[in-house]
């Protein structure tokens, strides 16, 4: 860990020592009373019909898949929320790339900026949030030069290293990822941390030079995935578990195995614990 990183890091606790509310937790798929049942108080949802259903106490987080900018489409899909008060905010996109290369078409900051600030200007209060997507390697990522708070008035960005794999666990995976993004220019309380609750399935990665595949983590893994991302953010403004619903035929937390019942009991003491 970087002695900047370390000055941060405890400029923030202190921040956080006197922040304005508690955590809340999201998972993206899964309804609102199945997430709820593990202490999940955030919920991923796209109609204003799934938006009122929630349980009470329970908020939405918008998925509007818009990286385009203030078009029409943009707008037909976020005036259907404005004045609702079980409204948290808006999820922009999903690691978004702004080379193109990997997801086409590429991203601008300069779009993302404008739909943020139209949101900003017509859903006060309304949060703004994307993933962003690591543009290195599991040995250095990397997100300069690719999307920040300057670039494009996003409130939060979601960090998504996943330490747990078939070739590797490696908890220093979430130190290197938070140094890169703080190089990049996001500060600390603008990051949310994104939990890896899935394995198997036909996603594939790369460990060093060699393929490699994510593996479900066990409860103890999950804990100190926790632990190591609470030495960055000790109270963020909510976390991430990914994800719920299974998507490429893995195992994830809404699974019904064993071992991810026995890893939802890990993620309701953790949502739960404050």
């Amino acid at each position: 860990m970087s002695a900047l990183l370390m000055m941060l890091i405890c400029s923030q606790s202190a921040l956080y020592a006197g922040g304005s509310g508690k955590t809340l937790h999201y998972t993206s798929g899964g309804s609102g009373v199945a997430i709820a049942s593990a202490g999940f108080d955030l919920a991923d949802v796209q109609s204003v019909e799934q938006l009122n259903a929630l349980p009470p106490a329970m908020k939405g987080l918008i998925w509007l898949n818009e990286s385009s900018g203030v078009t029409p489409r943009f707008i037909a899909k976020v005036k259907p929320f404005i004045g609702n008060p079980r409204l948290f905010g808006f999820r922009l996109c999903d690691e978004p790339d702004i080379t193109g290369k990997y997801h086409s078409p590429a991203v601008s900051p300069a779009a993302l900026k404008a739909e943020a600030e139209w949101i900003r200007a017509n859903v006060p209060g309304a949060v703004t949030f994307v993933t962003l997507m690591d543009m290195g390697s599991f040995e250095a990522p990397a997100f300069m030069n690719t999307f920040n708070p300057a670039n494009t008035g996003i409130d939060l960005f979601g960090l998504d290293p996943y330490p747990v794999r078939g070739k590797a666990f490696d908890l220093d995976f979430i130190d290197r990822t938070v140094e890169a993004a703080v190089a990049a220019g996001i500060p600390l309380d603008r990051i949310v941390p994104v939990y890896q609750a899935f394995g198997g399935g036909n996603w594939k990665t790369r460990t060093g030079a060699a393929a490699d595949v994510y593996v479900l983590p066990t409860p103890d893994q999950a804990k100190q995935i926790f632990a190591r991302w609470a030495t960055y953010s000790p109270a963020p403004v909510f976390d991430f578990a990914y994800a719920w619903g299974s998507q490429n035929g893995d195992t994830k937390l809404g699974s019904a195995s064993p071992e991810a019942l026995e890893l939802r009991l890990a993620f309701k003491a953790h949502n739960t614990a404050q």
